[in-house]
C-alpha cells in the first residue's frame, strides 16, 4: 500500500511533524536546563499530539486511497479483508 500525500494533505502533515520536532527540541533543552517538570511533562504532551495527528492524517490519507482502489478494482492482489487487517493495525499502532 503506496500511501500518496498531494497539495495541501502534504503540507499538513509536514506542518504537524515539523511542529513536534520543534517542541522535541525543546523538550531536550528544558531537560538539560533542569526545567520544572510540569513545563517538560506539558511540552512532551504537546509533542505527542502532533505527532499523532500527524500519524491519523497519514492513516486517514491512506484508508482514503485503499477505498478508492477497491471501488476502481485495483487491488493490487491484496483482498479486502487483508487490506481492511492491515489498516487496522496500523489505526491501532497509533491509539
Amino acid at each position: 500500500m503506496e500511501l500518496d500525500l498531494a497539495g495541501a494533505e502534504l503540507k499538513a502533515v509536514l506542518n504537524r511533524l515539523r511542529r513536534a520536532q520543534g517542541q522535541i527540541s525543546g523538550v531536550i533543552r528544558m531537560i538539560e536546563e533542569g526545567r520544572d517538570c510540569e513545563e517538560v511533562v506539558t511540552q512532551l504532551a504537546a509533542a505527542s499530539r502532533a505527532l499523532d495527528r500527524a500519524g491519523f492524517a497519514i492513516i486517514a490519507t491512506g484508508l482514503q486511497q485503499c477505498l478508492t482502489d477497491i471501488e476502481d478494482g485495483r487491488e493490487n492482489g491484496e483482498d479486502r479483508d487483508a487490506m481492511r487487517a492491515r489498516l487496522e493495525k496500523l489505526f491501532l499502532s497509533l491509539a
